[in-house]
């Protein structure tokens, strides 16, 4: 059973907290690349070289670093690289090396792949404040079905090897119709490795790089999805635990709707465009990653600028109605970034959200009930 933990360090949720009030970007998101040595057919930014050359270059790593000092001079602590798989840059070090020296906290997420000789080397001269892994599954055949490569033993050989070192390692998983049977050996995997693990059985809709297509991805249904994220819970809670969360589902589960009001909005909740932005391959400044808009462009009008117009922005931004006055949302993982990429609209009723919400509720009470 994996062990529950505390995965943001106390400093981190009060510089945020602190940064809300006085309109600081505490959290950066620095989007390196949208290439990928994987190709895995949910994700959101990956794009092949002929795409990336009619929409746009990537930004220089001078550009990236001028565009760091600048969120740094603004207030910026935590710094997270990202793409793409961001080690495919192979001025990668002169960008991290460069944010190193300015004292900022820097995480990386990555596939794994790419953590061996001498990247790894260079790594562990100078390591980060955290490496983010996303680990597709279970065994070498799914991650051909997943990513296109055998890559599993190589990935869990790069953790190893990050472990060993001290380096604080994490790792991601995305469940999909390519890996949802390998739940119980993922978790094996992350017992045997002595890391912490965030799985998401939800799969937003990769608009950025689906041609716009709203509500569509690659994904499990809403009642598979709930399924996989019940069993995980079960994988990764003590009996207790998990009947303790099955009595809070229940209390949810005899909810009517027409108890659901429909009176009240609600604005961005998360930190994004709050005391966090995201600034994409290309050079323009999102709130998050899954958000295709507000949309400013720190490179024409300076990082200052862009942050201040992207917070008024988002400040703007209303979640549907019924959302916000919804007694099940202690249950649901909406926000504004599943509205939009569901629905086209901020204040768009993501049904598939409704219906996973709904799924969870049902599987959890039915799984307490027979773990009785």
């Amino acid at each position: 059973m994996i062990q529950r933990k505390q995965t943001e360090p106390h400093l981190a949720r009060y510089l945020h907290s602190k940064g809300a009030r006085l309109g600081l970007p505490i959290g950066g998101n620095f989007e390196l690349t949208a290439r990928c040595n994987f190709d895995c057919p949910m994700c959101y930014v990956h794009l092949k070289q002929e795409d990336i050359d009619a929409q746009g270059r990537e930004l220089t790593a001078r550009q990236w670093i001028d565009l760091a000092r600048q969120a740094k001079d603004a207030g910026m602590v935590f710094a997270l690289l990202t793409g793409g798989e961001p080690f495919v840059r192979k001025d990668f070090f002169e960008i991290y090396h460069a944010m190193k020296e300015m004292g900022l906290l820097i995480s990386i997420n990555s596939n794994g792949s790419m953590l061996r000789g001498g990247i790894l080397n260079r790594l562990l001269e100078d390591p980060p404040f955290r490496i983010n892994i996303s680990l597709y599954g279970g065994s070498n055949d799914t991650y051909c079905r997943m990513c296109g490569l055998p890559a599993f033993d190589t990935v869990t050989a790069n953790i190893r090897a990050l472990k060993a070192a001290g380096v604080d390692v994490r790792l991601n998983v995305s469940v999909t119709p390519y890996n949802r049977e390998d739940l119980e050996k993922i978790c094996q995997k992350a017992e045997e490795l002595g890391v912490h693990v965030k799985l998401a059985s939800y799969m937003y809709p990769s608009i950025r790089v689906n041609g716009g297509k709203y509500g569509h991805g690659d994904r499990l249904s809403p009642e598979e999805a709930a399924k996989a994220a019940v069993e995980w819970d079960r994988l990764r809670f003590d009996a207790e635990t998990f009947a303790a969360r099955a009595k809070a589902m229940g209390e949810f589960a005899l909810v009517e709707e027409s108890e659901c009001a429909a009176d009240l909005d609600e604005g961005v909740g998360c930190r994004a465009g709050s005391t966090a932005f995201w600034i994409t391959w290309d050079g323009r400044m999102l709130p998050c990653g899954m958000m295709p808009h507000p949309t400013v462009y720190p490179l024409e009008v300076g990082f200052d600028a862009a942050w201040e117009q992207l917070r008024r922005e988002t400040k703007a931004l209303r979640m549907p109605a019924k959302c916000g006055s919804c007694p099940k949302r202690g249950a649901c993982t909406v926000c504004a970034a599943v509205c939009v990429t569901e629905t086209g609209k901020f204040d768009g009723v993501p049904e598939y959200v409704c219906a996973m919400t709904d799924a969870v509720i049902r599987e959890t009470v039915r799984a307490a009930e027979e773990r009785k």
